[in-house]
């Protein structure tokens, strides 16, 4: 590649700016640099028979050098440009703005006020079209009951794997940990008062009642969300759920009643892996940092803790797996054809249906609350 360089000579009636070599992208910044020291007020040529190659990024800087001339009053004129050349920079200067962009308004209260409007009436409009959806997949299963042939039994099985069994790993390590991390922190605070054999019933009724089946929920959400999301999505784009309802099929009795139903069954069980692996977790650390024995920690526990706290957990499971297969797949459903929709509903359907567990959660902890459980 040619090293290019900018020639200026002024004679007093004109200033001649000549190019030289290849005026491409990766010499433009240091161009620049010496053509910003260009002014009037004689007229300007700027030459480009040596010119041995020119990009668009080339012809930008020449183009902005004449329009910023021409605000300084200085005439300006080529020569020695080829046919391609001047079309390049007739290209270029036809696309430059005209003015300097106007500035943006800053949002007022109006403003404001507007946008939460139409945020609103857009969380309400999700809100009914959820229902709805929740609605049809209810009516679908009270058919089944009437016809359990039309059960996709492969279809279901298959979802069960991949949104269950596949996330044994990941459920029993953040479980595990969650167990370590509690025990370690509740074993620093305790110490102090010598009450370090509360430590036990800090693990059992954190991973039974709230983190246990809570952070599942978490990565089932963020698991399978998405990939209902993605998976229905992608049917949309290729128009095969047009193609399902012209052959006579239900595209929710076909694509969102097994995965919900799978969710149904299998988050209740995967709750049930965390809390072992909480549980266990948290003996070993508490084993490790305070000498509780495995027997002595088992004792306490079932001195301290009954089924009713495994329950009061396990129950909202369901709930929560309801929530999860609804919105992966109702933000599927709503995929339009190009990518960029799909990616942006794929992320929109984790953060909502993460969102709504929690606010689910809360829900169940102020009804427990209220019932004395």
């Amino acid at each position: 590649m040619t090293d290019a360089r900018v020639e200026i000579d002024t004679d007093g009636r004109e200033t001649v700016i000549a190019l030289v070599g290849e005026v491409l992208i990766a010499q433009v910044e240091g161009l620049r640099a010496r053509l910003d020291a260009v002014a009037g007020p004689g007229p300007a040529v700027i030459d480009l028979r040596r010119v041995e190659r020119l990009d668009t990024a080339g012809a930008w800087m020449i183009a902005d050098l004449r329009r910023r001339l021409a605000a300084d009053g200085v005439e300006t004129r080529l020569a020695g440009a080829s046919r391609t050349q001047n079309e390049l920079l007739e290209t270029v200067e036809a696309s430059l703005p005209k003015g300097p962009l106007p500035d943006r308004p800053r949002p007022g209260l109006r403003d404001r006020l507007a946008d939460f409007g139409e945020a609103t009436v857009a969380a309400g409009l999700t809100l009914v079209e959820l229902t709805a959806l929740l609605g049809a997949v209810m009516a679908r299963i009270a058919a089944l009951f009437l016809h359990p042939g039309r059960l996709r039994f492969t279809s279901l099985v298959h979802h069960m794997q991949e949104a269950g069994l596949n996330a044994v790993p990941i459920v029993s390590l953040m479980a595990f940990l969650i167990g370590v991390v509690l025990a370690f922190q509740g074993a620093t605070q305790l110490q102090q008062f010598g009450a370090e054999i509360f430590v036990v019933d800090l693990i059992a009724l954190s991973i039974l009642r709230e983190l246990g089946i809570l952070l599942t929920a978490i990565i089932v959400a963020g698991r399978s969300a998405s990939a209902f999301t993605a998976a229905i999505g992608s049917m949309k784009m290729r128009e095969e759920i047009d193609a399902m309802r012209t052959l006579g099929l239900d595209p929710i009795e076909v694509l969102v009643l097994p995965r919900i139903l799978a969710l149904v069954v299998m988050l209740p069980i995967l709750g049930f892996v965390a809390d072992i692996m909480g549980l266990v977790g948290g003996a070993l650390m508490s084993w490790i940092e305070l000498g509780i024995s495995p027997g002595m920690f088992q004792a306490r526990l079932l001195n301290a803790t009954d089924a009713s706290h495994y329950v009061t957990g396990l129950i909202k499971a369901p709930f929560f797996a309801v929530l999860i297969g609804l919105i992966g797949c109702y933000e599927g459903l709503k995929v339009e054809g190009n990518a960029e929709s799909l990616g942006r509903l794929t992320s929109k359907s984790v953060v909502l249906a993460i969102f709504l567990v929690i606010v689910a959660d809360a829900g169940f902890s102020i009804f427990y609350a209220l019932v004395g459980l």
